[in-house]
């Protein structure tokens, strides 16, 4: 049971992670903090419509990921 719970803070902490940057390379939509940063500047030379999308399956994906850990680890902690 502690290797299961180690492997799942790990997997926790690395998505976490990813999340992170998944969100940060989103491009801006204009008066939010990606304009403070300079997303504004770049954003006509975006990226694709189809990259956009994959970002955002990826996104979406890995912020499932990071939720079933964190309800296995409460899940694990209660029981």
């Amino acid at each position: 049971m502690t290797a299961l719970k180690i492997a799942m803070q790990v997997v926790l902490v690395l998505t976490s992670l990813l999340l992170m940057l998944l969100v940060l390379l989103h491009k801006g939509r204009g008066g939010g903090m990606s304009d403070m940063f300079g997303g504004g500047i770049s954003s006509s030379a975006g990226s694709s419509g189809v990259a956009e999308r994959n970002l955002n399956r990826i996104t979406v994906g890995t912020a499932l990921v990071w939720a079933a850990v964190i309800v296995g680890l409460g899940l694990m902690e209660r029981g």
